[in-house]
């Protein structure tokens, strides 16, 4: 007899069952977007509506998602919403540049993320999560959230920059929640549409932390620029390097490497940080689960010392940490705005509507998925996961701009996820009570406090 007991239905906002009203919507984007949407944007293929700030189309079918990300991208831009949230904080960096300031970044950065490269970051992950976990080896309770946070931090110093960022990996990470507080959510004037000049209080607020991030790009460059005027030979060939060789002419300009350097230590980690700490969670809310994984990493770590095979070789850990991104995707929302008005099928999509592409609606659709609401990692096992249409699962975005970094992030996980889970077991406590809240990313608020035991003694 099957005794496996029910799935896991971790914590999410409950779909609205009737609409809000102006001043609620405002309240609740303001607060937790993923909060505001109601039973048919989790049914419908798509909705065409009149919103706050104009017309707006939520679309869930993957055909249409399809069309607007992939088959007719030309024709969508970055959603004017969107750019007045990242644009102060990211300016020209990867996920903000239009254009051609965008073509001349995407191929500046390509050859840090070939497949070649990111094998060869595997050992720096590898040694700075082996130096990380050490500080779990007398157990006891820790705030996995911010854990994460600074572990992913470390990874990326080391193998983007060669751990030579300046200032340092505590204050860094207080201000980086604190850039998200302020900086990185909607404020109720940009959904209005409102004009530019109107002063944004949360951008008021967030200014002294944005010239804080600004610092910190301005002082790792000179040091990096330092090194190369004393010993061009000792100069590593990593991100830092191939960003400040594609400055020129024809290349980058000095505030595009410098935004694209902000890009990646503020996204390119956050990301990362907040997909490990959810799937932590999920595992220690279903232990049968975790079992499973923890027998497949100790198997695989027995037999195979090479961690650039570890994500071919962890089906189980790897559909876990899928499963999680399903559920809490980190970046919650793909937002768009039609250049010309156009008809899909029989939708209308008037020009300058709002778009929004939302991995964290997608994920869930009724229509779409079997128990959307509960953690099913089997939905990505091998055999299962190839059933799964392309653009129904979008934890990385998808067309021109799909992540750049998504296999970086997935070697980074699975590396991360080997080694904490060969070590420690994670377990829930009573205070362990997370809620999904959409800043720039889906953010644990409240943390993830967590029980740490060393599985083997």
């Amino acid at each position: 007899m099957d005794t496996q007991p029910a799935p896991f239905v971790p914590p999410a906002p409950k779909p609205r069952t009737s609409p809000p009203s102006t001043l609620e919507m405002i309240r609740i984007v303001y607060r937790n977007p993923l909060e505001l949407w109601g039973e048919p944007t989790y049914n419908e293929p798509w909705i065409s509506a009149k919103g706050a700030g104009g017309p707006l189309v939520i679309a869930n079918d993957p055909a249409l998602i399809r069309h607007v990300l992939v088959d007719n991208a030309k024709n969508y831009k970055m959603a004017t919403v969107r750019q007045k949230i990242l644009r102060p904080i990211l300016r020209d960096g990867l996920l903000t540049a239009e254009g051609e300031v965008w073509k001349r970044s995407r191929k500046a950065m390509a050859p840090v993320f070939t497949p070649r490269h990111i094998f060869g970051f595997a050992q720096p992950m590898l040694k700075r999560t082996l130096e990380f976990v050490t500080r779990y080896e007398a157990g006891g309770a820790s705030d996995i959230a911010h854990d994460m946070t600074l572990l992913t931090y470390d990874i990326l110093a080391e193998t983007l920059f060669s751990g030579e960022i300046a200032g340092e990996p505590g204050s860094f990470e207080n201000e980086i929640d604190r850039l998200f507080e302020t900086m990185g959510r909607v404020d109720p004037l940009d959904l209005l549409r409102a004009p530019d000049w109107l002063p944004r209080l949360t951008r008021i607020r967030g200014r002294k932390t944005m010239a804080y991030f600004r610092k910190i790009v301005t002082d790792t460059v000179k040091m990096r620029e330092e090194k190369f005027r004393r010993d061009p030979d000792a100069v590593p060939q990593d991100f830092l390097t191939l960003l400040l060789k594609a400055e020129g002419p024809d290349g980058l300009t000095r505030p595009e490497v410098e935004d694209n350097i902000i890009t990646f230590i503020g996204a390119g980690h956050e990301t990362t940080a907040r997909a490990l700490g959810w799937t932590l969670y999920c595992l220690a809310e279903s232990p049968w689960e975790r079992d499973r994984v923890e027998q497949e990493i100790d198997q695989v770590l027995a037999r195979e010392p090479d961690p650039t095979k570890w994500l071919d070789a962890m089906p189980l850990t790897r559909a876990a940490f899928d499963e999680a991104l399903r559920l809490y995707p980190p970046a919650p929302s793909i937002n768009r705005e039609p250049i010309v008005p156009e008809m899909w099928r029989d939708l209308y999509i008037p020009k300058h509507a709002a778009v929004l592409v939302m991995p964290w609606v997608v994920h869930r659709h009724r229509k779409l998925w079997d128990r959307p609401d509960a953690f099913l990692p089997e939905r990505f096992h091998p055999g299962n996961r190839e059933k799964i249409d392309r653009f129904q699962y979008l934890p990385f975005g998808a067309g021109p701009r799909v992540c750049i970094g998504a296999s970086f992030a997935m070697l980074e996980a699975i590396i991360a996820l080997a080694i904490l889970l060969s070590r420690f077991r994670f377990d829930a406590t009573a205070e362990t009570k997370p809620w999904p809240v959409q800043k720039l990313t889906t953010q644990p608020q409240g943390g993830l406090p967590m029980r740490i035991t060393p599985r083997h003694r």
